[in-house]
């Protein structure tokens, strides 16, 4: 009889440590969605601006009209992809540093600034670049805590019944990688 207890308890013990484990990647799992969507909303916050900087500009730096094309073009398929998918982070990435790529180049186009306009979307647009960066951070973070509890023994046995897949980080693209380089000729 004893041995029933014991072996009822340790039952108990299993099934009570596999809910809390499971609980804890649904848990973990809509955590890390939360903080990509905190990310995506950031986005569409930057996508909007975008149209506004890009006119702003447009009429002072007319040579400059490829990187304003490329980075309308980056955006709208951008916003053509699943916020999960590897091609979104890529694409705003590079959106990212075209983006630095104008703030650099306006430097050469004294009435641009000095445009209230442009200043004030400039201001508008690190707020939200910067906003960006801390969301991706959070959702690094928590797909770091997802991605290691799917990983370590003895979590990795319920996660794996849960046919759950590592989720993806936001990484920065090779091109934000790279040194800048700043020319004043």
């Amino acid at each position: 009889m004893t041995g029933l207890f014991i072996l009822a308890g340790a039952g108990l013990i299993i099934l009570i440590w596999w809910l809390a484990t499971y609980n804890g990647f649904i848990a973990k799992r809509n955590q890390a969605r939360s903080a990509l969507s905190s990310v995506d909303v950031h986005l569409k916050k930057r996508h909007d601006l975008i149209p506004n900087l890009v006119n702003t500009v447009k009429g002072i730096m007319q040579h400059e009209n490829d990187l304003l094309t490329k980075i309308t073009e980056l955006r709208e398929q951008a916003a053509n992809r699943d916020i999960e998918s590897s091609e979104r982070m890529t694409l705003e990435s590079e959106i990212s540093s075209n983006l630095g790529a104008i703030s650099v180049r306006a430097e050469a186009y004294p009435e641009l600034k000095s445009s209230d306009n442009f200043i004030h979307l400039q201001k508008s647009l690190n707020e939200v670049e910067e906003q960006v960066s801390a969301a991706r951070r959070a959702h690094n973070g928590a797909v770091e805590m997802f991605n290691n509890a799917l990983e370590m023994f003895p979590s990795s046995i319920v996660g794996n019944a849960m046919n759950l897949k590592k989720m993806a980080f936001f990484e920065a693209a090779e091109v934000e990688r790279a040194p800048v380089k700043v020319d004043f000729s």
